[in-house]
């Protein structure tokens, strides 16, 4: 009796989607934010690898990242990136529970707005504006949020659009707020994943 064995065809490598990442023009004063991330899930483990491997690119290595974990149900301690391993850790009081600090060794650091995962894509887009806007927003993280959840309750731009409407205004634009400046939507910036 004779064994044969055919090989079968490796499925291809699943690969995430890419991190939904805008941040401020290099050069300009940092502010209190560097940029947004608008994550697609609560599940660090699933989510920073696309972040920290478009940042790699943009800012060098990133070694270590911080959340607070009040919005994160599970925070792992270490985090596989293409060849080496972004640590992480939390910190309840020292930071804002809507941002995300990054380091990178000898390079820096960095903070970005995170914005929730169930936030709808206009709303989105505007805090991601506002958070790399050229001289940075005047709010904190969570004051940004709390600006763009106020605005939100003003108006009805998450709300689906009949085809007419969507015709209208396709491109989309902000509902203005104190928390999204003018500006944010003329300045040039990098945008990953949108």
């Amino acid at each position: 009796m004779t064994t044969t064995c055919e090989a079968l065809p490796r499925p291809a490598p699943v690969t995430a989607p890419p991190a939904r990442l805008v941040l401020k023009p290099d050069g300009h004063s940092r502010g209190l934010l560097d940029g947004a991330w608008w994550p697609r899930s609560r599940d660090l483990l699933r989510e920073l690898p696309a972040l920290t491997d478009a940042l790699d690119r943009v800012w060098g290595r990133i070694t270590r990242i911080a959340v607070n974990p009040e919005y994160w149900p599970v925070i792992p301690r270490k985090v596989p990136v293409n060849g080496h391993v972004v640590k992480v850790g939390w910190f309840t009081p020292e930071i804002d529970p809507h941002k995300l600090l990054l380091l990178s060794y000898g390079t820096g650091r960095w903070d970005l707005l995170v914005v929730p995962p169930e936030t709808g894509a206009v709303s989105a887009a505007c805090l991601m504006a506002a958070a790399s806007d050229y001289d940075g927003p005047p709010l904190t993280a969570s004051a940004l949020i709390a600006a763009a959840g106020a605005g939100r309750a003003a108006s009805t731009a998450d709300r689906p659009l009949d085809p007419d409407e969507a015709w209208e205004y396709e491109g989309g634009t902000c509902v203005p707020s104190a928390a999204v400046p003018a500006q944010a939507a003329e300045v040039s910036r990098l945008i990953i994943g949108m």
